[in-house]
């Protein structure tokens, strides 16, 4: 290969095919449990959360709701991936080789969210939320009808090394988690041929770029658990979360759709929620939520 900048141009646009080949060949698991919102500076303010109003029968004047009751704001995190390519190589003709490579980064920045997405799912038993309580905590404060504060749950105890097994409801307009995305991630390449990288260096550059974060929404919407994953449990989980009441008593109505588990849970996951009867009894969870195996809340 001449090395000008037609040429490395043309092998850039190569690299970039294969980029797509492996991001779009990535089925990723992120979408189950968070929504995605766009962001169009370096931070998100979520002060609405917590303070979602509700229907009311209209008697008088409208009762306005004030938004922006807590303080809970998203930064956005940059990210990247380079690889070098020597100008050597490309003028040996050994575009083929670095093919793989690319495809390769393309998958990674595919399953970057997920990864994103789980870790904070798996912080969410120390870091907090809009409430300043941590995501999973057994003190959420929630006012009863008397306007009283009250602490509630979402959290179900267990030992603090065992895997964590989640029963979420996903089928809201805001999922259980944010993934705030300020830049998705892009390809781009430094091949310019007069560049001083590439003349002092005698390489280009190939690379993606992203800007996001994740974050916490509605943690009425998570429950998590440490326990041994049984049928007792698991029911004990699914009454308290469907019983959940809002502020001032007011019934959230919530219906949990997923089990979210790692590896060594899937198995008996799997039973509870396809097995016609447990010890010879009925089975009342059969079907109840959907099954998610996720390999990124594994050991």
């Amino acid at each position: 290969m001449d090395l000008n900048h037609t040429n490395l141009r043309t092998a850039g646009v190569g690299f970039k095919a294969a980029y797509n080949i492996g991001f779009n060949s990535v089925a990723p698991l992120w979408q189950r449990i968070a929504t995605e919102v766009p962001s169009s500076t370096s931070e998100n303010e979520y002060g609405w959360l917590g303070a979602f109003p509700a229907m009311r029968e209209w008697l008088g004047e409208r009762v306005i709701n004030q938004i922006g009751t807590h303080d809970y704001t998203l930064k956005n995190r940059k990210f990247e991936s380079t690889v070098a390519v020597l100008l050597d190589k490309l003028a040996d003709d050994n575009v083929g080789i670095y093919r793989p490579l690319m495809q390769g980064m393309g998958e990674s920045a595919a399953r970057h969210p997920d990864e994103l997405v789980f870790e904070a799912l798996l912080a969410g038993f120390s870091q907090s939320c809009y409430d300043g309580q941590n995501f999973f905590d057994a003190e959420h404060p929630v006012l009863d009808k008397d306007k009283k504060e009250q602490p509630v749950s979402n959290l179900f105890g267990g030992k603090e090394n065992n895997p964590a097994w989640f029963l979420m409801d996903t089928s809201r307009a805001l999922k259980p988690l944010i993934r705030q995305v300020r830049q998705k991630p892009e390809f781009a390449t430094l091949s310019d041929i007069s560049s001083d990288h590439v003349f002092n260096l005698d390489e280009v550059l190939y690379g993606v770029k992203s800007r996001e974060n994740v974050g916490y929404g509605f943690w009425q919407m998570a429950f998590a658990s440490k326990q041994e994953f049984t049928a007792e449990h698991f029911a004990k989980m699914y009454t308290a979360m469907t019983s959940q009441t809002g502020d001032y008593g007011r019934k959230l109505a919530l219906r949990p759709n997923v089990l979210l588990v790692p590896s060594a849970h899937e198995d008996a996951a799997k039973v509870l929620m396809s097995a016609d009867k447990i010890n010879g009894e009925p089975n009342p969870h059969k079907g109840k939520v959907e099954v998610v195996v996720s390999p990124w809340l594994n050991d």
